[in-house]
């Protein structure tokens, strides 16, 4: 049982949002997250297009081992992670994977072209805006808020039901003495 409840509490810790009441705010946040979502995707399907080519140009040019399978990580993690970051649902996760994927294509650039912004803008710009997400969640208006507050309900009723068997157990502790004395 506290197991459950500690994985419970997890969870909810991963999908809960750092709030702000601030509603604009909310509605910026969630525009962001839904637009860094939806145009990232099309990089996993690039990928996709031409895994080879990609993987010799990119990966192995890194010194990367096994190239095609990290391209096909790379490739899935943008079409499966930037979904799941516009929907708002395990934000947090999704964000990490594709955090990483747009540093290790930072390093890249910086690799075949140095410090040169135009070639680390994009990717630099995608890496912040995922490690905010990273960092905040998804958000009020993200279904891990909706999640987040249905573990919520959960450990609230378990902790309820708790309080109830060590009222009872008290009570009847309590009726034990009473007895006891009056046995006596």
């Amino acid at each position: 049982m506290i197991a459950q409840q500690r994985i419970l509490s997890l969870g909810r810790l991963v999908l809960q949002p750092n709030q702000s009441t601030n509603t604009a705010f909310q509605i910026s946040w969630t525009i962001l997250r839904v637009v860094a979502g939806i145009v990232m995707v099309h990089n996993g399907l690039d990928k996709l297009a031409n895994i080879e080519s990609f993987a010799q140009a990119y990966v192995a040019y890194l010194g990367l081992p096994f190239p095609i399978t990290f391209s096909y990580m790379a490739a899935f993690t943008e079409l499966i992670g930037a979904p799941l970051v516009a929907l708002g649902l395990f934000t947090r996760p999704a964000a990490l994977g594709l955090f990483f994927t747009m540093l290790v294509a930072m390093y890249h650039h910086v690799k075949v072209a140095g410090l040169s912004i135009p070639y680390l803008e994009l990717s630099a710009l995608y890496a912040a805006t995922f490690l905010f997400f990273v960092v905040n969640g998804g958000g009020r208006f993200a279904v891990d808020a909706l999640l987040s507050n249905v573990l919520g309900g959960v450990l609230s009723q378990q902790t309820d039901g708790k309080r109830v068997s060590l009222e009872t157990v008290f009570q009847l502790s309590d009726e034990a003495k009473t007895k006891a004395k009056s046995g006596l």
